[in-house]
């Protein structure tokens, strides 16, 4: 398992992004993603840093069910 990069919010959201998330609104230097599964819909909180610190992404790729190889796979 590789180590989580840090990165810019902007290139989490893109690879977030090409993973079907959706950016659904952002309130001052938060942004909303959320994506449709199935039977439920799962929501994301990115904070508009630069660089997103690497426990917060850690948080963010749990939450999203994604793994660390698979997200730096779609950066």
């Amino acid at each position: 398992m590789s180590k989580v990069p840090s990165l810019s919010y902007t290139r989490i959201i893109g690879a977030l992004q090409r993973d079907g998330w959706v950016v659904v609104r952002q309130r001052g230097s938060h942004i909303r993603m959320q994506k449709h599964l199935r039977n439920e819909v799962l929501r994301l909180t990115i904070p508009a840093h630069k660089p997103v610190k690497r426990s917060t992404l850690s948080h963010i790729l749990k939450q999203a069910r994604i793994d660390v190889d698979e997200f730096i796979g779609l950066l």
